[in-house]
């Protein structure tokens, strides 16, 4: 019997025309063209044997066929849509995984998350730190935060915020017998690199710095190696605005010069494309977004 049910497509096409006595309409409602919906109309027309829709003085009417068969599968969808709705709502119980890099997690994401339990007391966190992604979620994952461009293809991504770069160093360094008091300073510094020297020579081209040797300097795995190595005073980091500031709030980092360069790149909310809408997914982007909007305009650097 499966093998003789209709395409879905074109039942869905079917349902929406047949609701609205409109095929622009049913286009509209299911972000297709016109041409497309009468295609799949035509095919179910096809595949039943039976004409449907007439046309009568540019109005679309249902013939009495037709008529029937709307009444019979409009209770059917309606049932697919309460159906998909308590999903939905079952949804927003039980376990998230959220996979992440692990300075995120540990720079911003550890120190907020007892606010979600408290917000979402039936939904249990688990946080998965990694160093790299392929681009894809696995199926243990829900949600993930991912560095990048946000172009991941098949998958649904938000960006956090806006990240900046600028230079960042503990008071201590400050305060030394080497000022900092313009850009060619950082020449009598040691720059602490994250992940490669690339950043740093980036930022040096960008505010055209002369005399800073980029291809000196410790370099560390982890932007939040960096940014200890900066507070306890080995060197001048160049920090990202995102991570950096629990350290600028405490007082253990400062920046010291104003110029700050926009970073390409940002952190960004992904799940998969077919539970963006899923109760738990949702309830966890929200309350991600609510805590980015909350600090937007606390700290020094955006």
């Amino acid at each position: 019997m499966a093998q003789r049910l209709p395409p879905l497509n074109s039942l869905r096409a079917f349902e929406s025309a047949a609701r609205h006595l409109s095929f622009t309409r049913a286009a509209e409602e299911l972000f297709v063209t016109q041409a497309a919906v009468s295609h799949q109309i035509k095919a179910l027309e096809e595949h039943l044997g039976i004409k449907l829709f007439l046309r009568k003085n540019r109005n679309l009417l249902l013939t009495e066929e037709g008529q029937g068969y709307y009444l019979d599968i409009k209770d059917i969808f309606n049932g697919l849509h309460d159906a998909t709705q308590r999903l939905l709502a079952r949804g927003a119980k039980g376990t998230i995984t959220v996979s992440l890099p692990p300075s995120f997690a540990a720079q911003w994401l550890v120190p907020r998350i007892h606010d979600f339990a408290k917000v979402h007391p039936d939904i249990d966190v688990r946080i998965k730190a990694v160093d790299f992604d392929e681009g894809f979620l696995t199926d243990d994952v829900d949600v993930a935060i991912y560095y990048g461009r946000g172009k991941w293809p098949g998958l649904y991504c938000e960006k956090l915020q806006t990240e900046y770069l600028t230079p960042m160093c503990s008071p201590i360094l400050f305060q030394g017998d080497k000022p900092l008091n313009s850009l060619d300073d950082l020449k009598h510094h040691t720059l602490l690199h994250d992940h490669s020297r690339q950043g740093w020579k980036d930022w040096i081209k960008h505010f055209d710095v002369s005399g800073v040797n980029v291809n000196h300097g410790p370099i560390f795995s982890h932007s939040m190696l960096v940014l200890q190595a900066a507070a306890i005073g080995q060197g001048v980091a160049l920090g990202h605005s995102v991570l950096a500031r629990p350290e600028i709030t405490s007082g253990r980092l400062i920046c010291p010069f104003a110029e700050k360069m926009e970073s390409r790149q940002a952190y960004y909310f992904v799940c998969h494309q077919s539970q963006a809408e899923l109760g738990k997914i949702v309830h966890f982007r929200d309350w991600l977004m609510s805590q980015v909007e909350q600090e937007q305009d606390i700290y020094g650097i955006e």
